[in-house]
């Protein structure tokens, strides 16, 4: 899947280099695609024995494009980026500093607060669809939202001095929604499909392919708003620091994950898309699929603050937010979709 604003190189032995203003892709030595360099936002490279000529790199990091490398399972791997997106220092400090005062743990809460705001109407979403159709399952679907709600207020009453003292509270109530939420989506699902629960990595069922595949893209997206924001997306609050691990990242797409990924996937199923697997993992057909139709949802508008903007800008804003709130000056409220 290619087009203007993004390149995807998805087939073995792939060439990306630079041809005056134009990225040039090149397979088995034929030209497959070029694309102005001011129209590029991001390259994803998603397969083996692909190569990159170093004046395209440097090109795209002049330009403020990254590149990023997934596993054939959509695990993002490594990233090229420019040293100069860095941001401010200023933001960098309150980013580390906050970590050890109650601004950690606010800033999660809220991410969590809008986790879990987003699961419910997700099932929300799915379940009204159904009221006419089947009344009982929309009771089911309904009755796992209120617990939802139940829980999610479990989160004004944590409190604490860092977020060290507090994650194991914020954790459980975050696991305890998401069983709910899961048993939800298994439920709207299971006319169509036969979806085991919820499996990370190495997850082999054509569901949380999907799931894990969509989320990879995701996070692609969300560690570049977190760095054009000026924020060290290895920094995070609830995700413990661990050596290469984006904890920032997890922490912030958690806002996310169920408006972009989850309602393509879903709706992906209940329409009957083909949903080819090979040898384990999703086939390259479906995983490009899968691409157009989160770029898709990410071009779409949505209301946030008053106004309509594309789901892509908001994420940008909401990562800028990050940042005014870490130093102070301005409060942060999560995103939260429609139903």
């Amino acid at each position: 899947m290619e087009h203007p604003s993004e390149v995807f190189v998805s087939n073995y032995g792939s060439f990306l280099g630079k041809k005056s203003e134009r990225l040039v892709l090149k397979e088995n030595g034929q030209t497959v695609l070029e694309v102005p360099f001011h129209e590029l936002q991001n390259i994803i490279i998603e397969t083996a024995g692909a190569s990159i000529s170093t004046d395209c790199i440097q090109e795209c990091m002049q330009r403020g494009i990254p590149i990023s490398l997934l596993s054939s399972t959509g695990r993002p791997y490594a990233t090229i980026i420019s040293p100069h997106l860095t941001g401010t220092v200023i933001t960098r400090r309150a980013q580390y500093e906050s970590f050890k005062d109650k601004r950690g743990i606010q800033m999660v809460k809220l991410f969590v607060e809008g986790k879990l705001k987003n699961q419910s109407n997700t099932l929300k979403y799915f379940a009204k669809y159904r009221k006419g159709t089947d009344g009982e399952l929309f009771k089911n679907v309904q009755h796992l939202t209120d617990k939802i709600d139940a829980v999610s207020q479990e989160l004004k009453n944590i409190s604490g001095s860092c977020i060290n003292d507090v994650r194991g509270q914020i954790m459980s109530v975050e696991g305890r929604a998401g069983n709910l939420y899961w048993q939800g989506i298994k439920l709207l699902t299971s006319s169509k499909i036969d979806f085991p629960g919820r499996e990370h990595a190495g997850a082999t069922d054509p569901v949380n392919s999907l799931l894990n595949y969509g989320y990879a893209i995701l996070c692609s997206k969300i560690e570049k708003s977190l760095i054009l924001a000026g924020l060290d997306p290895y920094a995070g609050f609830l995700h413990v620091d661990r050596a290469g691990k984006e904890s920032l990242v997890y922490d912030f797409v958690e806002e996310f994950r169920q408006p972009v990924v989850d309602r393509v996937v879903v709706a992906m199923i209940n329409k009957g898309i083909s949903i080819e697997m090979e040898e384990g993992q999703l086939s390259l057909k479906t995983r490009r699929d899968l691409a157009e139709r989160i770029k898709e949802r990410l071009d779409t508008s949505e209301r946030f603050q008053g106004k309509k903007y594309r789901l892509q800008t908001i994420i940008q804003m909401q990562a800028r937010r990050i940042a005014t709130y870490l130093r102070g000056e301005a409060k942060y409220k999560p995103y939260v979709s429609g139903w």
